[in-house]
């Protein structure tokens, strides 16, 4: 009953257009009524405890990193640089994407800011080369998912923080299966983009490649500090978020110039409204977290899935298709702020490795953002792009696919996740 209680109140709300934020409290009021202790102080209380966590600071740092590295030309010189490595083959234009999409995943940490600057940097440049716009737009959706992945990650943090998990051992993880995720577009890419008749550029000269790497040195910087200062522990992951703000910030104004003090106010503005956003939805899914815990749901979710507890395996591919369902009708914040207190107790019970199960799931929850029909990164790439949803949506799904695979095989071979990330411990 107290199953049917949570779920009905919140899939019901949801289903009535309310915001999935007030869902979540309705949620949680429902759930207190249904124990019969309502108060509304304890409601209050847990809405603030639940943005009070000093690790969810580096939200808005994170936020406003990449907002800068949009509007302060970071960007562009990234794209420009790879362009000059593999613009040359046939179908680079695909592969300068996918390089262009690791490098910017590795200073802003959102699927969101880098599908907004690929499809505005990118799209208009494969079409005009003469790339298949729908084909060429799903790329660059599939390659912006790489930004949860590759630290520094908004996801991981916000995940960290809700299954109490180190969060600078999940950057460390989360590094090679990102770049397995660029790899698996590759190959696609590689096997699409062969039959298509598209006029090759010429090679850059070894001086051009120079000059763009020269050109985008500082910003290929910015990961190399994040990662070793981690790993050596000169800062913590939220100090980390404060370091590639203010490193963004320095370079585009004093070094690059090409962002004014007349622009700081709305990329500010910019930063704090999304940043609220996702606060409010952290502190709202602090309530039902809570009395998920009270209402003791994943016991009775763990005894649901008793039979499964001893193959690992099996355990793992069950969650994941359920985040897999879930990732198709729910954004990630509020998938990973619902879903992480009822699973991490059955990760534990079976014995799963917090960090790689942490992996997973957010790789998981990455691809639900081009999965039809809620897919953010989607609704992106169409709105920057000016491409329609049904085209883009046609254009994703053999990347998604591609990726969708490449989740399942890590599910059948954990050691693709944790032998790598244990040389980055």
């Amino acid at each position: 009953m107290t199953i049917a209680v949570f779920l009905g109140s919140l899939l019901g709300a949801m289903a009535l257009g309310i915001p999935i934020a007030f869902s979540l409290l309705l949620c949680g009021a429902a759930l207190m009524w249904h124990l019969d202790m309502f108060d509304a102080q304890i409601l209050a209380q847990n809405v603030i405890e639940g943005a009070n966590s000093f690790p969810l600071l580096a939200v808005p740092f994170f936020m406003l990193a990449g907002e800068i590295m949009n509007a302060g030309g970071i960007s562009r010189r990234i794209v420009a640089f790879a362009l000059s490595l593999v613009g040359h083959v046939k179908g680079g234009l695909g592969y300068v994407a996918i390089v262009s999409a690791c490098l910017m995943a590795a200073l802003s940490g959102s699927a969101v800011a880098d599908a907004a600057a690929l499809a505005a940097l990118l799209l208009p440049m494969m079409t005009a080369a003469g790339h298949d716009k729908a084909r060429s737009a799903g790329l660059l959706a599939s390659a912006s998912i790489i930004a949860p992945v590759i630290p520094p990650s908004i996801a991981f943090v916000i995940f960290g923080v809700a299954a109490n998990v180190s969060i600078s051992k999940l950057f460390m993880a989360g590094i090679v299966p990102g770049l397995m995720l660029g790899a698996s577009l590759w190959i696609t890419w590689w096997w699409l983009a062969r039959r298509e008749d598209v006029p090759v550029p010429p090679r850059k000269t070894r001086a051009e490649v120079a000059a763009a790497f020269k050109d985008a040195t500082l910003a290929l910087v910015l990961p190399v500090i994040v990662v070793v200062g981690l790993k050596f522990g000169v800062f913590t992951p939220t100090e980390a978020a404060v370091v590639a703000a203010v490193y963004a910030l320095l370079i585009s104004t004093l070094v690059y110039g090409e962002l004014k003090v007349s622009h700081l106010y709305g990329l500010f503005l910019s930063a704090a409204q999304t940043t609220a956003v996702v606060m409010f939805l952290v502190a709202a899914a602090m309530v039902s977290s809570w009395l998920i815990t009270v209402a003791q749901l994943p016991a009775m979710v763990v005894g649901l899935l008793e039979p499964l507890l001893d193959n690992p395996k099996l355990l793992m591919a069950a969650m994941m298709v359920l985040v897999m369902v879930v990732g198709t009708a729910m954004d990630m914040t509020p998938t990973i702020l619902i879903l992480t207190p009822v699973l991490m107790p059955i990760v534990k019970a079976a014995g799963i490795d917090p960090i790689y199960f942490g992996v997973l799931f957010i790789i998981n929850n990455a691809i639900g953002l081009v999965t039809p029909p809620v897919g953010t990164v989607l609704n992106t790439v169409a709105g920057v792009g000016k491409v329609s949803m049904d085209e883009v949506t046609r254009g994703v799904l053999p990347f998604m696919l591609a990726q969708f695979a490449l989740l399942f095989l890590m599910v059948l071979f954990p050691a693709l996740v944790m032998v790598p990330a244990r040389w980055f411990y």
